[in-house]
């Protein structure tokens, strides 16, 4: 393949409308996202900007699959290792520097592109978030003894006062399901209604999503690799030295899959074959969710295989190529 760069001095002024491009690579946990962003960023001049909830935090770098820098090719990536792990960063603080670091890359004359496996993230930027009111800890806590007591019924009282809501949120998502109710009690409208009238889209771009979406055995076998070799590879010590710092585990990125494990390993709750097992186990599932949010993603074009597939790959410049009005003569043997 010629991997010779392709200028993007003339589709910043091209496409509908003036509008600015954007590419985001999307898809579940090991498929690939982060391979397949380098070379769409080494061939059309990108910077790559992390969209995973969990790569924002400061010193978790095994468990999240962070691109060592060694390995990033020169390629400047962006709000990765910005946030402390007791830091509250949501999905709205993601949208607001997300736009900014988007401006910044196009004032460089260069191509925004997107990777993660954060469809949440991804939408609170494209779509918007509303500005919804500020948490009411004591209902918060009158819901928590609630759920506590009842498991499960926090996202049944959802589904009767927001059915629409409640139909996007897993019912295993109690922070989402919790956050929903407590607006539709506060504001005493459903939260989904209050989203489309208050929300702020990303404007003057036009976006470009691929979606990597690899044979679903295929996937598994890759994390389950992927979760022991994270194992054997010191994700323990890296645990225990973010301990050393003076957290104390209850911070959000330790209730991720592989250092939950790990933390329940380390205090002797796990012995270190079922720490393996139910971070592997745990991963598969989660992967399963993301596909079934993507899928509802709108405008999403699928590619099916990992990123790492040199046809993948290629078919994703093809796509890229067009979508910035580029000849595509270039991309090929």
């Amino acid at each position: 393949m010629d991997t010779r760069p392709l200028g993007p001095s003339s589709y910043f002024s091209t496409g509908g409308a003036d509008l600015l491009p954007l590419v985001a690579v999307v898809g579940p946990t090991g498929s690939g996202k982060s391979e397949l962003a380098l070379s769409v960023a080494a061939h059309f001049q990108g910077e790559i900007i992390n969209c995973d909830s969990l790569q924002v935090y400061r010193h978790f770098d095994i468990g999240t699959a962070k691109l060592p820098e060694a390995e990033r090719r020169g390629i400047p990536h962006h709000l990765i290792d910005i946030a402390d792990p007791d830091q509250l960063f949501t999905a709205g603080e993601y949208a607001r520097r997300a736009r900014e670091t988007i401006a910044e890359i196009e004032s460089r004359h260069r191509l925004p592109i997107l990777a993660g496996g954060t469809g949440f993230y991804l939408r609170a930027l494209i779509d918007g978030l509303f500005e919804g009111p500020t948490r009411n800890q004591s209902l918060r806590d009158r819901l928590a003894v609630r759920e506590q007591r009842r498991p499960g019924s926090l996202h049944r009282l959802l589904r009767r006062f927001d059915p629409e809501s409640a139909v996007k949120i897993h019912a295993n998502d109690a922070p989402k399901t919790m956050r929903a109710l407590e607006v539709c009690l506060v504001t005493r409208r459903p939260v989904s209604e209050l989203f489309r009238r208050g929300r702020k889209s990303l404007v003057g771009h036009r976006v470009l999503k691929l979606g990597l979406l690899p044979d679903r055995d295929a996937l598994y076998r890759r994390l389950d690799v992927r979760c022991a070799d994270m194992f054997e590879s010191g994700l323990i010590d890296e645990v225990l030295s973010i301990l050393a710092r003076g957290f104390t585990g209850v911070e959000k990125p330790f209730e991720s899959h592989g250092y939950k494990q790990a933390l329940q390993l380390i205090r002797r709750e796990l012995s270190p074959r079922d720490a393996v097992f139910y971070a592997q186990r745990n991963t598969r599932q989660y992967a399963k969710r993301q596909i079934t949010w993507f899928r509802r993603e709108a405008n999403l074009e699928w590619l099916r295989g990992f990123g790492s597939d040199p046809e993948i790959q290629h078919e994703a410049l093809e796509r890229v190529a067009k979508f910035l009005n580029l000849p595509s003569s270039r991309i090929g043997e």
